[in-house]
């Protein structure tokens, strides 16, 4: 009869389970968290509704052919009749100036009085050359040199500044006359110079907005009444 074979097993203890590091954890937790509620808040942000801006006003005391050849030259001058207004035209939250003028030869002042010319309408139209558009002559003698003067403001003095954030000067716009209310976008609202035209555009509408780099002209089509 055959002995039976015992073997003898040897049992190896399992190593000690080692406790969790609860302070690493807690580091991780206080530099994730921070982060965590900027993503959210960062998130919800987007669809935020951002309030539209505040209603233009007009300057009080309106604004003088004194102030105006101060920062445009002496070519320049208030043209009575079209409102002034004052309003945040750049979205900056500075008041900016509104303000139609009569300016002789503005291309020979802007380096001297450092503000920039524009011709928004005849730029819609396709004539994007400010050289040479300043050089067209309405037809109407008392329309030529009918310009749109828009000053934005710094956060110090806004438009009243004596070197104020930027100037334009723009010419050969259609204005009989202006207002400033809300223009809304397709993600904000702004706000908007609306001009009832004269001229070829008579009995139409149109308005002219900031687009973050320059001011662009868009045509409505009836008049504001």
């Amino acid at each position: 009869m055959r002995a039976k074979v015992v073997t003898s097993v040897t049992s190896q203890a399992l190593p000690a389970r080692r406790k969790p590091d609860y302070s690493k954890a807690m580091s991780l937790r206080k530099f994730w968290l921070p982060v965590l509620a900027v993503l959210v808040a960062t998130a919800f942000g987007q669809n935020k509704q951002v309030d539209p801006p505040a209603h233009a006003k007009q300057p009080s005391p309106a604004v003088t052919d004194e102030f105006i050849r101060k920062q445009f030259g002496d070519g320049c001058s208030v043209i009575a009749g079209p409102a002034q207004f004052v309003a945040d035209l750049d979205g900056d939250g500075n008041d900016d100036l509104v303000v139609a003028a009569k300016c002789k030869n503005p291309m020979a002042d802007k380096d001297e009085y450092n503000f920039v010319v524009t011709d928004p309408y005849d730029t819609f139209l396709g004539y994007g050359d400010v050289r040479i558009t300043s050089t067209f002559a309405s037809s109407e003698p008392e329309r030529r040199g009918i310009s749109l003067l828009i000053i934005h403001g710094d956060e110090k003095d806004g438009w009243r500044a004596e070197k104020p954030k930027a100037k334009f000067l723009m010419i050969n716009m259609p204005f009989k006359t202006l207002v400033v209310k809300r223009l809304a976008m397709k993600k904000k609202t702004v706000l908007g110079v609306y001009m009832e035209e004269a001229g070829e555009g008579e009995n139409t509408s149109s308005v002219l907005f900031w687009d973050g780099k320059k001011y662009r002209y868009t045509q409505l089509g009836s008049t504001m009444e």
